[in-house]
Protein backbone atom coordinates (compact mmCIF):
# COMPACT_ATOMS: atom_id res chain seq x y z
CA UNK A 1 0.00 0.00 0.00
CA UNK A 2 1.05 3.61 -0.59
CA UNK A 3 2.51 5.00 2.66
CA UNK A 4 1.75 8.58 1.58
CA UNK A 5 -1.92 7.68 1.18
CA UNK A 6 -2.02 6.18 4.68
CA UNK A 7 -0.20 9.15 6.21
CA UNK A 8 -1.33 12.22 4.27
CA UNK A 9 0.40 15.54 4.80
CA UNK A 10 -1.96 18.29 5.93
CA UNK A 11 -1.69 21.90 4.84
CA UNK A 12 -3.55 25.08 5.63
CA UNK A 13 -6.48 25.44 3.24
CA UNK A 14 -8.80 28.38 2.70
CA UNK A 15 -12.09 28.55 0.83
CA UNK A 16 -14.09 31.76 0.52
CA UNK A 17 -16.84 32.91 -1.81
CA UNK A 18 -20.28 32.31 -3.23
CA UNK A 19 -21.74 30.62 -6.31
CA UNK A 20 -25.28 31.61 -7.32
CA UNK A 21 -27.76 29.17 -8.87
CA UNK A 22 -31.08 30.89 -8.28
CA UNK A 23 -33.93 29.90 -6.01
CA UNK A 24 -36.15 26.95 -6.95
CA UNK A 25 -35.60 23.98 -9.23
CA UNK A 26 -32.13 25.10 -10.31
CA UNK A 27 -30.99 25.03 -6.70
CA UNK A 28 -32.57 21.64 -6.02
CA UNK A 29 -30.85 20.23 -9.09
CA UNK A 30 -27.51 21.72 -8.00
CA UNK A 31 -27.72 19.97 -4.62
CA UNK A 32 -28.50 16.66 -6.28
CA UNK A 33 -25.61 17.04 -8.72
CA UNK A 34 -23.18 17.95 -5.93
CA UNK A 35 -24.22 14.94 -3.85
CA UNK A 36 -24.04 12.53 -6.77
CA UNK A 37 -20.66 13.70 -7.98
CA UNK A 38 -19.21 13.71 -4.44
CA UNK A 39 -20.27 10.08 -4.03
CA UNK A 40 -19.50 8.72 -7.51
CA UNK A 41 -16.30 10.56 -8.40
CA UNK A 42 -14.72 11.36 -5.03
CA UNK A 43 -16.12 8.66 -2.71
CA UNK A 44 -17.18 11.51 -0.40
CA UNK A 45 -13.53 12.44 0.18
CA UNK A 46 -14.40 16.13 0.01
CA UNK A 47 -14.35 18.85 2.64
CA UNK A 48 -18.02 19.87 2.57
CA UNK A 49 -21.31 18.09 2.88
CA UNK A 50 -24.17 19.72 0.92
CA UNK A 51 -25.99 20.88 4.05
CA UNK A 52 -22.85 22.78 5.16
CA UNK A 53 -22.58 25.05 2.14
CA UNK A 54 -25.88 25.09 0.20
CA UNK A 55 -28.11 28.02 1.21
CA UNK A 56 -31.47 26.96 -0.18
CA UNK A 57 -33.28 30.22 0.68
CA UNK A 58 -30.58 32.27 -1.05
CA UNK A 59 -30.09 29.91 -3.98
CA UNK A 60 -26.34 29.65 -3.53
CA UNK A 61 -23.30 27.76 -2.36
CA UNK A 62 -21.96 30.07 0.33
CA UNK A 63 -18.60 29.76 2.14
CA UNK A 64 -18.01 33.12 3.89
CA UNK A 65 -14.54 31.92 4.96
CA UNK A 66 -13.17 28.59 6.05
CA UNK A 67 -9.58 28.20 7.22
CA UNK A 68 -8.68 24.64 8.14
CA UNK A 69 -6.17 21.84 7.70
CA UNK A 70 -6.64 19.52 4.74
CA UNK A 71 -4.72 16.89 2.82
CA UNK A 72 -3.87 17.70 -0.77
CA UNK A 73 -6.23 14.93 -1.86
CA UNK A 74 -9.24 16.35 -0.04
CA UNK A 75 -8.36 19.89 -1.12
CA UNK A 76 -8.02 18.89 -4.77
CA UNK A 77 -11.25 16.87 -4.74
CA UNK A 78 -13.14 19.76 -3.18
CA UNK A 79 -11.62 22.29 -5.57
CA UNK A 80 -12.54 20.15 -8.59
CA UNK A 81 -16.05 19.56 -7.32
CA UNK A 82 -16.71 23.26 -6.73
CA UNK A 83 -15.19 24.08 -10.12
CA UNK A 84 -17.59 21.57 -11.68
CA UNK A 85 -20.55 23.10 -9.86
CA UNK A 86 -19.55 26.59 -11.00
CA UNK A 87 -20.38 25.63 -14.57
CA UNK A 88 -24.05 25.38 -13.58
CA UNK A 89 -24.01 28.66 -11.61
CA UNK A 90 -25.26 31.93 -13.02
CA UNK A 91 -23.00 34.24 -11.00
CA UNK A 92 -20.47 34.41 -8.19
CA UNK A 93 -16.85 33.66 -7.45
CA UNK A 94 -15.08 31.27 -5.09
CA UNK A 95 -11.43 31.45 -4.02
CA UNK A 96 -9.41 28.42 -2.90
CA UNK A 97 -5.89 28.39 -1.47
CA UNK A 98 -3.60 25.61 -0.23
CA UNK A 99 -0.71 26.96 1.84
CA UNK A 100 2.39 25.48 3.43
CA UNK A 101 4.38 27.66 5.86
CA UNK A 102 3.19 30.83 4.15
CA UNK A 103 3.92 29.56 0.64
CA UNK A 104 0.95 29.21 -1.70
CA UNK A 105 1.03 25.66 -3.10
CA UNK A 106 -2.20 25.98 -5.08
CA UNK A 107 -4.64 28.76 -5.78
CA UNK A 108 -7.64 29.12 -8.02
CA UNK A 109 -10.49 31.55 -8.44
CA UNK A 110 -13.55 29.52 -9.40
CA UNK A 111 -16.28 31.24 -11.39
CA UNK A 112 -19.00 30.40 -13.92
CA UNK A 113 -17.82 30.04 -17.53
CA UNK A 114 -20.99 28.63 -19.12
CA UNK A 115 -22.90 29.87 -22.17
CA UNK A 116 -25.65 31.40 -20.02
CA UNK A 117 -26.37 34.97 -21.10
CA UNK A 118 -25.81 36.39 -17.60
CA UNK A 119 -22.42 34.66 -17.44
CA UNK A 120 -21.23 35.64 -20.92
CA UNK A 121 -22.34 39.26 -20.63
CA UNK A 122 -20.64 39.62 -17.25
CA UNK A 123 -17.39 38.19 -18.65
CA UNK A 124 -17.67 40.50 -21.65
CA UNK A 125 -18.20 43.55 -19.45
CA UNK A 126 -15.38 42.61 -17.10
CA UNK A 127 -12.99 42.27 -20.02
CA UNK A 128 -13.88 45.81 -21.12
CA UNK A 129 -13.39 47.38 -17.68
CA UNK A 130 -10.36 49.65 -17.73
CA UNK A 131 -10.36 50.00 -21.54
CA UNK A 132 -10.66 53.69 -22.33
CA UNK A 133 -13.54 54.47 -24.64
CA UNK A 134 -15.31 51.18 -23.90
CA UNK A 135 -17.06 52.28 -20.72
CA UNK A 136 -20.57 52.43 -22.19
CA UNK A 137 -20.10 49.08 -23.88
CA UNK A 138 -19.05 47.60 -20.53
CA UNK A 139 -22.08 49.13 -18.79
CA UNK A 140 -24.37 47.72 -21.48
CA UNK A 141 -22.93 44.23 -20.91
CA UNK A 142 -23.37 44.50 -17.14
CA UNK A 143 -26.91 45.81 -17.65
CA UNK A 144 -27.79 42.70 -19.63
CA UNK A 145 -26.15 40.41 -17.08
CA UNK A 146 -28.21 42.05 -14.32
CA UNK A 147 -31.38 41.87 -16.43
CA UNK A 148 -30.87 38.12 -16.78
CA UNK A 149 -29.98 37.66 -13.11
CA UNK A 150 -30.96 40.61 -10.94
CA UNK A 151 -29.00 39.41 -7.87
CA UNK A 152 -25.66 39.51 -9.70
CA UNK A 153 -23.44 41.12 -7.03
CA UNK A 154 -20.29 41.07 -9.17
CA UNK A 155 -22.03 42.74 -12.12
CA UNK A 156 -23.29 45.55 -9.88
CA UNK A 157 -19.82 45.91 -8.33
CA UNK A 158 -17.99 46.08 -11.68
CA UNK A 159 -20.58 48.46 -13.10
CA UNK A 160 -20.01 50.59 -10.02
CA UNK A 161 -16.31 50.88 -10.84
CA UNK A 162 -17.11 51.90 -14.43
CA UNK A 163 -19.54 54.55 -13.17
CA UNK A 164 -16.89 55.75 -10.72
CA UNK A 165 -14.39 56.10 -13.59
CA UNK A 166 -16.99 58.13 -15.50
CA UNK A 167 -17.50 60.29 -12.38
CA UNK A 168 -21.11 59.12 -12.12
CA UNK A 169 -20.69 58.92 -8.36
CA UNK A 170 -24.39 58.70 -7.48
CA UNK A 171 -24.83 55.74 -9.83
CA UNK A 172 -21.60 54.16 -8.56
CA UNK A 173 -22.84 54.39 -4.96
CA UNK A 174 -26.14 52.77 -5.92
CA UNK A 175 -24.28 49.96 -7.68
CA UNK A 176 -21.96 49.27 -4.76
CA UNK A 177 -24.92 49.29 -2.38
CA UNK A 178 -26.70 46.71 -4.56
CA UNK A 179 -23.57 44.56 -4.78
CA UNK A 180 -23.29 44.49 -0.99
CA UNK A 181 -27.04 43.87 -0.60
CA UNK A 182 -26.77 40.69 -2.66
CA UNK A 183 -23.41 39.57 -1.27
CA UNK A 184 -22.42 41.04 2.07
CA UNK A 185 -18.95 39.49 1.69
CA UNK A 186 -18.09 41.30 -1.56
CA UNK A 187 -14.90 43.04 -0.42
CA UNK A 188 -14.37 44.84 -3.74
CA UNK A 189 -17.79 46.47 -3.41
CA UNK A 190 -16.94 47.82 0.06
CA UNK A 191 -13.66 49.19 -1.31
CA UNK A 192 -15.43 50.87 -4.22
CA UNK A 193 -18.07 52.36 -1.94
CA UNK A 194 -15.32 53.72 0.30
CA UNK A 195 -13.90 55.64 -2.66
CA UNK A 196 -17.29 57.22 -3.37
CA UNK A 197 -17.65 58.23 0.28
CA UNK A 198 -14.23 59.92 0.24
CA UNK A 199 -15.15 61.79 -2.95
CA UNK A 200 -18.35 62.95 -1.22
CA UNK A 201 -16.33 64.10 1.81
CA UNK A 202 -17.85 61.44 4.06
CA UNK A 203 -14.61 60.30 5.68
CA UNK A 204 -16.31 58.42 8.53
CA UNK A 205 -18.23 56.14 6.17
CA UNK A 206 -15.21 55.84 3.87
CA UNK A 207 -13.02 54.59 6.70
CA UNK A 208 -15.76 52.24 7.88
CA UNK A 209 -15.94 50.68 4.42
CA UNK A 210 -12.16 50.32 4.27
CA UNK A 211 -12.46 48.44 7.54
CA UNK A 212 -15.14 46.22 6.01
CA UNK A 213 -12.93 45.63 2.97
CA UNK A 214 -10.18 44.35 5.26
CA UNK A 215 -12.59 42.23 7.30
CA UNK A 216 -14.23 40.65 4.24
CA UNK A 217 -11.02 39.94 2.32
CA UNK A 218 -8.01 37.74 2.92
CA UNK A 219 -4.44 38.91 3.36
CA UNK A 220 -3.80 36.88 0.21
CA UNK A 221 -5.90 39.33 -1.83
CA UNK A 222 -4.65 42.58 -3.32
CA UNK A 223 -7.71 44.60 -2.25
CA UNK A 224 -6.97 43.74 1.40
CA UNK A 225 -3.65 45.59 1.20
CA UNK A 226 -5.02 48.43 -0.91
CA UNK A 227 -7.47 49.12 1.92
CA UNK A 228 -4.75 48.87 4.59
CA UNK A 229 -2.51 51.28 2.70
CA UNK A 230 -5.34 53.78 2.27
CA UNK A 231 -6.23 53.56 5.96
CA UNK A 232 -2.61 54.08 6.96
CA UNK A 233 -2.22 57.04 4.61
CA UNK A 234 -5.46 58.60 5.89
CA UNK A 235 -4.34 58.38 9.53
CA UNK A 236 -0.88 59.67 8.57
CA UNK A 237 -2.34 62.75 6.88
CA UNK A 238 -4.53 63.32 9.95
CA UNK A 239 -1.40 62.98 12.13
CA UNK A 240 -2.99 60.06 13.94
CA UNK A 241 0.35 58.35 14.30
CA UNK A 242 -0.59 55.38 16.47
CA UNK A 243 -3.38 54.29 14.11
CA UNK A 244 -1.21 55.00 11.08
CA UNK A 245 1.69 52.95 12.48
CA UNK A 246 -0.50 49.85 12.81
CA UNK A 247 -1.55 49.81 9.14
CA UNK A 248 1.71 51.04 7.64
CA UNK A 249 3.90 48.54 9.48
CA UNK A 250 1.78 45.66 8.22
CA UNK A 251 1.93 47.02 4.68
CA UNK A 252 5.63 47.90 4.74
CA UNK A 253 6.56 44.43 6.02
CA UNK A 254 4.55 42.66 3.31
CA UNK A 255 6.18 41.28 0.17
CA UNK A 256 4.21 41.89 -3.02
CA UNK A 257 4.50 40.44 -6.48
CA UNK A 258 5.84 43.13 -8.88
CA UNK A 259 2.57 42.81 -10.84
CA UNK A 260 0.50 43.61 -7.75
CA UNK A 261 -0.57 47.30 -7.69
CA UNK A 262 0.51 47.41 -4.05
CA UNK A 263 4.14 46.82 -5.05
CA UNK A 264 4.45 50.38 -6.38
CA UNK A 265 3.29 51.75 -3.01
CA UNK A 266 6.04 50.09 -0.97
CA UNK A 267 8.29 53.14 -1.16
CA UNK A 268 5.68 55.61 0.04
CA UNK A 269 4.56 53.24 2.81
CA UNK A 270 8.14 52.92 4.08
CA UNK A 271 8.53 56.71 3.92
CA UNK A 272 5.35 57.37 5.89
CA UNK A 273 6.12 54.67 8.43
CA UNK A 274 9.61 56.08 8.86
CA UNK A 275 8.11 59.51 9.58
CA UNK A 276 5.75 57.95 12.13
CA UNK A 277 8.70 56.27 13.84
CA UNK A 278 10.54 59.61 13.96
CA UNK A 279 7.54 61.08 15.78
CA UNK A 280 7.69 58.15 18.19
CA UNK A 281 11.45 58.72 18.66
CA UNK A 282 12.31 55.27 17.32
CA UNK A 283 15.17 56.70 15.30
CA UNK A 284 17.16 53.59 14.46
CA UNK A 285 14.12 51.77 13.10
CA UNK A 286 13.12 54.95 11.24
CA UNK A 287 16.53 54.95 9.52
CA UNK A 288 15.90 51.34 8.48
CA UNK A 289 12.54 52.26 6.99
CA UNK A 290 13.98 55.20 5.05
CA UNK A 291 16.65 52.83 3.80
CA UNK A 292 13.90 50.45 2.63
CA UNK A 293 12.20 53.35 0.85
CA UNK A 294 15.45 54.19 -0.94
CA UNK A 295 15.84 50.54 -1.95
CA UNK A 296 12.34 50.58 -3.41
CA UNK A 297 12.97 53.52 -5.74
CA UNK A 298 11.45 52.86 -9.16
CA UNK A 299 13.25 53.72 -12.37
CA UNK A 300 10.86 56.63 -12.78
CA UNK A 301 11.02 58.76 -9.62
CA UNK A 302 7.81 60.51 -10.64
CA UNK A 303 5.87 57.42 -9.54
CA UNK A 304 6.41 58.49 -5.93
CA UNK A 305 5.39 61.63 -4.10
CA UNK A 306 8.70 61.66 -2.24
CA UNK A 307 12.10 62.35 -3.78
CA UNK A 308 15.35 60.47 -3.30
CA UNK A 309 16.90 63.66 -1.90
CA UNK A 310 14.31 63.93 0.88
CA UNK A 311 14.70 60.27 1.77
CA UNK A 312 18.47 60.73 2.05
CA UNK A 313 17.92 63.75 4.28
CA UNK A 314 15.51 61.87 6.52
CA UNK A 315 17.75 58.82 6.76
CA UNK A 316 20.64 61.07 7.69
CA UNK A 317 18.65 62.81 10.40
CA UNK A 318 17.39 59.49 11.76
CA UNK A 319 20.94 58.10 11.87
CA UNK A 320 22.17 61.21 13.66
CA UNK A 321 19.42 61.07 16.28
CA UNK A 322 20.04 57.34 16.74
CA UNK A 323 23.73 58.02 17.32
CA UNK A 324 24.74 56.05 14.23
CA UNK A 325 27.53 56.76 11.76
CA UNK A 326 26.94 57.69 8.14
CA UNK A 327 24.57 60.61 8.58
CA UNK A 328 27.03 63.11 7.10
CA UNK A 329 27.32 61.05 3.91
CA UNK A 330 23.51 61.01 3.61
CA UNK A 331 23.27 64.78 4.11
CA UNK A 332 25.96 65.36 1.51
CA UNK A 333 24.19 63.08 -0.97
CA UNK A 334 20.90 64.90 -0.35
CA UNK A 335 22.65 68.25 -0.75
CA UNK A 336 24.16 67.19 -4.06
CA UNK A 337 20.65 66.34 -5.28
CA UNK A 338 19.54 69.88 -4.40
CA UNK A 339 17.85 69.41 -1.03
CA UNK A 340 18.01 72.87 0.57
CA UNK A 341 17.52 71.67 4.14
CA UNK A 342 20.49 69.31 3.79
CA UNK A 343 22.55 72.17 2.37
CA UNK A 344 21.57 74.39 5.29
CA UNK A 345 22.48 71.70 7.84
CA UNK A 346 25.88 71.13 6.25
CA UNK A 347 26.67 74.84 6.02
CA UNK A 348 25.93 75.33 9.72
CA UNK A 349 28.63 72.85 10.76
Amino acid sequence: MNAAANNPVFHKSIFQGRLEFGIGKNMEKAVQMYQARAEQYYRNEVMFKPEQIFMMDAGSIDIPRLVTQASERYFTNTLNLLDYMAQFAVAGTMGAWLIDNGKILRHKMIEPQSDKVAVQEFLKGRKLVGTKGKEQEAIAAFNLAIMKYDRHSQAYERRGYVNFTLKNFKDALADFNKAIQFDENNALAYYGRAQVHFIDGNEKNGMADLGMTIAKSLALQSVHWQARYQKGEFHFNKKEMKESAFELKLFADRQFDPKDPNHAKKRDAAYMYGKVLMEQEQFEEAANRFNAALSAIEEDDNKSKISKAELLLLRGLAKKLAGKNGFIADLKAASTLGNKEAQKLLSSK
